[in-house]
């Protein structure tokens, strides 16, 4: 069994650096997600249901980051640990769950050894989860999805507050020009 915390740093370093040499093509926004907080929350299995006729619950290898949630199909995974490095293999189908398009995690519903949650994106899209009840993931979610939101506000106040000293800055030059010029 690999430790918790080595396993985490192989697949921040499998995602990150060698998404080139083993073949996989990252969208922008990954990329971007993962290279600006590294910071692993956490990590583990999340069950979500397929969209498909059948609404199957399909496993995935989660990674919650300070931006985000990233789903990774477990068996992707497991393949591209087990290939030699160089040799061609399918691109990576990774989804991300970024928090800037993330709008609420809701239905938290316990039944049987389940916890059943929803997350809601900004465009109505309704993403379906399942976790054993004892992982906490839909209050972990939660809970970085605020801190995110928090901090883009908390940068929105800040640069409002400089638009307007800028402003402020501008106005009273103008006044002393004109007044000088009199």
């Amino acid at each position: 069994m690999i430790p918790f915390q080595s396993l985490i740093s192989h697949w921040i370093a499998l995602l990150k650096s060698s998404c080139t040499l083993v073949g996989w093509h990252l969208g922008p926004s990954v990329r971007s997600m993962l290279e600006s907080s590294c910071k692993v929350v956490k990590e583990g299995l999340l069950e979500k249901r397929s969209d498909g006729l059948l609404q199957l619950w399909k496993k995935k290898r989660c990674l919650l980051t300070e931006e985000g949630l990233l789903l990774i199909p477990p068996k992707q995974l497991d393949q591209q640990q087990q290939q030699q490095p160089g040799s061609p293999t399918e691109p990576a189908r990774i989804k991300e769950l970024h928090f800037s398009n993330m709008k609420t995690v809701d239905c938290v519903e316990r039944k049987g050894k389940y916890v059943y949650f929803t997350v809601v994106m900004a465009e109505g899209r309704e993403i379906d989860f399942r976790c054993p009840q004892d992982e906490g993931w839909n209050a972990e979610i939660t809970l970085q999805m605020v801190q995110y939101k928090n901090r883009q506000a908390i940068l929105a106040v800040k640069s409002t507050r400089q638009k307007q000293q800028h402003l402020v800055q501008q106005h009273g030059h103008r006044i002393r020009s004109t007044s000088n010029s009199a």
